[in-house]
C-alpha cells in the first residue's frame, strides 16, 4: 500500500526538492583523529541492529489506544468539546493525536538521514565524516521502524508539519558546513530525542516502547557527536558568526516549540471551523501540553549551552519560551541512562523468551515421556 493512501490529508508533492549549497569536500588527512571522536564511531559501529530483528513485530496494537496512556494527556479532554464528542470520535481523537505524533517522528527521521548524508559530504574532519557515515544508517533505521509501524500498526499517517519542513528547509540550504550539524543533532534530533524519551517512559504498551527505547539509544550518540563536533569549532567564531547561530537557534527553537501544537489533526477530524478554532484554544491552554512542550527542550538547552551558544539574549529566549531551567540538564547522565533502559529491555525480553521456550521444551518431553 503507498503511504499516500494513509494521510489523512493530501501531501503536497511526492517529493520534496530542496535545493542545497555548499561543498563537497574531501580530506587526504588519514591519520588516527580525536580519540573520543573514534570512540563514538566504533561505539556507533558496535550498536548497528536490525529493526526485523530486535523489534517484536508480532506484538498487536490497538491503533485507537497506541500508547496506552490516560485521556487526561489529551489537550481537549474533560471540555465541552470532549463532551459533546460520541466514543467514536474520541476514539479517532487518540488515534489521530498517535498518528500525527510517530508521523512527524518518521519525517524527522528522514530529514536527519539526508542531513547525516550531508554531514559526511561537507564537515573537513576524516573522524566526522566515519561517525556521520554510521549515523545516516541508523537514520534509516529509523525511517524505516516508524515507517513500518504507522503503515502496519496505526494506518493511519500525516504529512510533514510546516513547521518541520520550514526548519529542515533552512538546516539543509545552508552552504556553511556547521549548519546541519546545528539545525539536526542539536534542534532536531535534540527536541525529538526529548520527546521520545517522555512517550517512552509513559506508555503501557511493549511494541512502542521497544522501538522508542532503541532508536533512543542511538539518537544520544549522535547528539553527543554534534556536541563534540560544534564545541571545538565554536570555540574559535567571532562574535558576528556567533550572533548568526543564537539567531538561527532561537527562530529554530520557537519552530519547534509551534509545532507541537498539532494544529493539522483537528482540522483532519472533520470538525466544523468553529470546533478546530475551540481545540485549538485548548492546546494552547492544556497545563498537559504546557508541561510536555516544556520538558522537550531537556536536550536541546543544555546541550546549546555546552556548544557556547549562551549569549543573554539567547538566555533570554529561552526564559521568553519557560525553559531557561532545562539548562541544568546532565548530557551525559541522560545518555547513559538511554543506553541502560534499551539494554534492559532486551535483557527482560530475551529472557522471558528463553523461559518460555524452556516451558515449551520440558513439555514436549514429558508428553513425549507419557506415550
Amino acid at each position: 500500500m503507498s503511504t499516500h493512501e494513509l494521510y489523512t490529508i493530501p501531501a503536497d508533492l511526492r517529493t520534496w526538492d530542496v535545493q542545497m549549497a555548499g561543498s563537497a569536500r574531501f580530506t587526504w588527512e588519514y591519520d588516527d583523529g580525536r580519540d573520543r571522536m573514534l570512540a563514538l564511531y566504533q561505539k556507533g559501529k558496535d550498536k548497528q541492529w536490525d529493526s526485523v530483528k530486535r523489534v517484536d513485530w508480532g506484538l498487536e496494537v490497538d491503533p485507537y489506544d497506541v500508547l496506552g496512556i490516560p485521556d487526561e494527556t489529551i489537550a481537549i479532554y474533560d471540555s465541552p468539546l470532549w463532551h459533546r464528542m460520541d466514543d467514536q470520535t474520541r476514539k479517532e481523537v487518540r488515534r489521530h493525536g498517535a498518528a500525527w505524533q510517530f508521523s512527524q517522528f518518521l519525517h524527522g527521521e528522514q530529514g536527519a538521514m539526508i542531513c547525516s548524508a550531508r554531514i559526511v559530504e561537507s564537515v573537513p574532519d576524516l573522524d566526522s565524516k566515519f561517525y556521520a557515515a554510521t549515523q545516516t544508517m541508523d537514520e534509516a533505521r529509523h525511517a524505516e521502524t516508524y515507517a513500518r509501524f504507522l503503515q502496519e500498526k496505526v494506518g493511519l499517517a500525516y504529512p510533514i508539519n510546516p513547521h518541520l519542513k520550514s526548519l529542515l528547509d533552512s538546516t539543509l540550504s545552508d552552504s556553511r558546513w556547521d549548519m546541519p550539524y546545528l539545525g539536526m543533532q542539536v534542534l532536531i534530533e535534540g527536541l525529538a530525542l526529548a520527546a521520545f524519551g517522555v512517550m517512552r517512559d509513559i506508555t503501557t504498551k511493549p511494541l512502542p516502547k521497544q522501538i522508542l527505547a532503541y532508536v533512543m539509544q542511538d539518537e544520544a550518540r549522535h547528539v553527543a557527536f554534534g556536541r563534540m563536533a560544534l564545541r571545538d569549532y565554536y570555540a574559535g567564531l567571532s562574535e558576528a558568526e556567533r550572533r548568526e547561530r543564537e539567531d538561527f537557534v532561537i527562530e529554530g527553537c520557537w519552530l519547534m516549540r509551534d509545532r507541537l501544537r498539532g494544529r493539522e489533526q483537528w482540522e483532519a477530524l472533520g470538525l466544523s471551523k468553529t470546533e478546530v478554532e475551540e481545540a485549538h484554544k485548548l492546546v494552547d491552554e492544556s497545563r498537559y501540553l504546557k508541561l510536555f512542550r516544556s520538558l522537550l527542550f531537556s536536550r536541546i538547552v543544555p546541550c546549546v549551552k555546552d556548544i557556547g551558544l549562551w549569549s543573554p539574549r539567547l538566555q533570554q529566549a529561552y526564559v521568553d519560551m519557560g525553559v531557561l531551567d532545562m539548562a541544568g540538564q546532565n548530557l551525559d547522565d541522560l545518555m547513559r541512562q538511554d543506553e541502560e533502559i534499551a539494554e534492559k529491555l532486551d535483557e527482560e525480553r530475551f529472557a522471558k523468551e528463553e523461559a518460555e521456550r524452556a516451558v515449551e521444551v520440558a513439555e514436549t518431553i514429558a508428553a513425549a515421556t507419557s506415550d
